[in-house]
């Protein structure tokens, strides 16, 4: 696995960002290029060697399995109350999205909080989670494509809670059932997956510019300074590293591992950035925490790792179980 590099969003914090328009023509670069055939083949490698292992769970983490009746109550619960800490920031979904002062913006803010509510309590969560999925629109018209691709993580969650909701009569413990558990897994994997790469791409890799903007305001941001890496070789380094973890989780082979080192990146930037990187990055904690759970249960860990199989039959596409 590569150093771990601090993962902060540049566009929560960068003066200006607006000044940082997207170029694509970036990802070309030879060393994004390098970098991003890196880690596609690092994943692939971790997920052939992990996939072979005699057995999927870690024995060190093994009690860690006793929590999985209350995943779905911990996700809920991270959920919840970011989009509460969003609500009192006057946010919508994201820390990048603010609303107006003012009636209108509060207005808007209100099903948001309601959510929040909802989750955290553990009462009528699939209600939330789909007004979660409602959103998406919503961000669409206040934002832009970007700001909904970063946050599919929020979306993949909302799913999953959908499927398998915390249940208040069994003490917040949720009825986990294989075939549905895999499915839903995998729809999680997907939602964190897609955000992560999202923000490696628009704020690192394709926005070089504002990556390094953030470096000059943030220099201890580049942990490789004392070894005569420049701010530019940095940011690539970092956005790359960031594509790596969001394959990782996507690949679901060794959770466990994946999870605790994309922890120690995504933890690192809270003494600098505070409260936002927090509310920002709690959806991500939950479903680090959950890979971390499931992954350490005999019963949960194959569920995990869970990839549908595309076989051609015919003129049909079978997806095998």
């Amino acid at each position: 696995m590569p150093t771990a590099a601090p993962l902060a969003h540049e566009i929560w914090f960068v003066h200006h960002p607006e000044q940082f328009p997207l170029d694509w023509s970036q990802l070309g670069r030879p060393g994004v290029v390098v970098g991003l055939t890196a880690v596609v083949l690092l994943t692939v490698a971790w997920r052939a060697v992990a996939t072979r292992a005699a057995s999927p769970e870690l024995p060190l983490l093994a009690p860690l399995g006793r929590l999985v009746p209350w995943v779905p109550r911990l996700l809920a619960a991270h959920l919840g109350i970011s989009l509460l800490l969003l609500s009192a920031q006057r946010f919508v979904l994201d820390p990048s999205v603010a609303v107006a002062d003012g009636a209108a913006g509060t207005l808007l803010l209100v099903p948001q909080a309601v959510a929040g509510v909802l989750l955290v309590t553990g009462y009528a969560v699939p209600l939330a989670a789909y007004a979660v999925i409602a959103a998406g629109p919503v961000l669409l018209l206040l934002s832009d494509v970007q700001s909904l691709l970063s946050c599919l993580v929020l979306l993949g969650i909302a799913m999953f809670l959908v499927a398998l909701p915390p249940r208040p009569e069994r003490g917040g413990r949720a009825r986990l059932v294989v075939a549905q558990l895999r499915i839903a897994l995998l729809v999680l994997r997907i939602g964190a997956a897609s955000s992560l790469i999202t923000l490696a791409v628009v704020e690192k890799l394709a926005n070089p510019a504002m990556a390094q903007a953030m470096l000059s305001q943030k220099p201890v941001l580049n942990v490789l300074a004392p070894l005569g890496v420049s701010p530019e070789a940095f940011a690539v380094f970092a956005g790359c590293v960031e594509v790596l973890f969001g394959l990782l989780v996507l690949a679901g082979a060794a959770p466990q591992v994946a999870a605790l080192v994309a922890a120690v990146p995504f933890t690192s930037t809270l003494f600098l950035f505070g409260g936002t990187e927090l509310i920002g990055h709690l959806p991500v904690y939950g479903v680090l925490l959950a890979l971390l759970l499931m992954g350490s249960s005999a019963r949960t860990a194959y569920a995990v790792r869970w990839l549908p199989r595309v076989h051609l039959t015919g003129r049909r596409v079978v997806l095998a179980r």
